[in-house]
């Protein structure tokens, strides 16, 4: 009884520190983090270990589907050159970047493992980015790249770390079988997002009467699709994203307005309510480990975490400028690229500095296996556990306190 007398009491205290962020105009996510991380120090407070099974079916299902089903299709469509390249390309450039660098600065770190952390560490937030940024006046593209990435990095990253633990375990890595799997796991995902899709338009069009069905089954379809495509070894992310789009498409076009209200303010809370407490639970998750860091490691830790948060950094901006370029290159050669899917400086430099890591990366983490298939135990887990947990605390605090500053020097367009 006593932990759900905690888990309360830091919802609690959630909801008026957001109310407080909004007060004196500090962004959301950087004081929930540092609200965290407060608790958490507390010699007294029990320890609040995230299980990473929590967060993929808890928190991930709902947030993905919120996002998906408010993207604009058409901004989504336009902008898919862009977000393809960020969402896949760039997700397996900076797992190999961050892998060469873990392996040649950390002692010990064997290439498999450099690829896990790399893995790790490769899909962005959009859902800090925009909490950071909310209100304040990003462009319509740059909102729609930001959660159209963050739509799809998710299952390349997932891909990418299932094939990178599996070196470790001494599982054959084989570049076509890979490849074949990474396109069968999205394929499959989206069949099975699609056929959901299918079938929840039937029944709501069976039970369009009922407003308070037709919503329940709205909130309960995005975990359904998820388990769905889990069970059947595709993307659960995939799937939840294709049935978020789709619903997207029938209530613009069927739903009434009324219900559309009464949807919307239901979602926004559930949305505020977990976006909050991620945040807060990360930063709870820092001081639980960083106990399971030696004391005269600890300071070499966090100094290969600055060194790893900076290159991930480095490798966007590359990604995104050379995105900027080659699109220019395109247009100009009259290739078919419209005129609104070109990037600018400005738009650029914010789209990178707004790639911010957060709860995926910490889930899968934390989700790390204790021990190999032999029964021995997974090589530096603790270290790869708080490396990935520093980064994603280094860039929420670092890139999230300064964000605001550069959009508004720099606008949004």
């Amino acid at each position: 009884m006593e932990n759900y007398s905690i888990v309360i009491m830091i919802m609690a205290l959630m909801i008026v520190t957001s109310a407080l962020a909004d007060r004196i105009k500090i962004p959301a996510p950087v004081l929930l983090i540092l609200t965290g991380i407060a608790i958490g120090l507390i010699p007294t407070m029990p320890e609040i270990a995230l299980a990473p099974e929590i967060v993929m079916l808890i928190f991930l299902p709902p947030l993905l589907y919120d996002a998906a089903f408010n993207i604009s299709f058409t901004d989504f469509r336009t902008n898919i050159n862009t977000i393809s390249k960020l969402a896949i390309g760039l997700v397996f450039l900076t797992t190999a970047g961050i892998a060469v660098v873990a392996h040649y600065i950390i002692p010990g770190m064997t290439w498999p493992l450099a690829f896990v952390l790399g893995s790790i560490l490769s899909a962005t937030d959009a859902v800090a980015a925009i909490g950071i940024t909310k209100n304040l006046g990003l462009s319509h593209k740059t909102i729609t790249i930001l959660e159209g990435e963050s739509l799809i990095n998710d299952a390349s990253a997932l891909i990418a770390y299932r094939f990178a633990v599996a070196a470790v375990t001494g599982v054959a890595f084989i570049w076509w079988k890979a490849s074949l799997d990474f396109v069968l796991v999205l394929a499959g995902g989206a069949a099975v997002g699609v056929v959901l899709a299918w079938i929840l338009s039937h029944l709501l069009r069976l039970f369009r009467t009922n407003e308070m069905v037709i919503i329940s089954l709205m909130l309960l379809m995005p975990f359904v699709a998820y388990l769905m495509a889990e069970h059947f070894e595709v993307s659960g992310v995939i799937a939840t994203v294709v049935l978020g789009l789709g619903m997207a498409k029938l209530s613009r076009s069927k739903f009434p307005e009324k219900l559309k209200q009464q949807s919307r303010n239901f979602w926004d809370v559930i949305i505020f309510l977990l976006n909050g407490l991620i945040f807060v639970l990360i930063g709870l998750q820092f001081p639980i480990v960083m106990k399971q860091i030696p004391d005269g490691q600890l300071l070499c830790n966090i100094g290969y975490a600055v060194i790893i948060g900076i290159i991930a950094l480095a490798i966007r901006l590359f990604r995104v400028y050379w995105q900027q370029f080659t699109l220019l290159k395109a247009f100009q050669g009259k290739r078919k690229v419209k005129e609104e899917a070109l990037l600018n400086s400005r738009t650029s430099f914010i789209l990178s500095w707004s790639g911010m890591r957060g709860i995926v990366s910490l889930a899968i983490a934390l989700g790390l296996p204790t021990t190999l298939k032999t029964g021995e135990a997974f090589p530096m887990r603790n270290e790869i556990i708080f490396l990935s947990i520093a980064v994603v605390l280094f860039s929420l605090l670092g890139q999230g306190l300064t964000l605001p500053w550069i959009v508004k020097k720099m606008g949004n367009d």
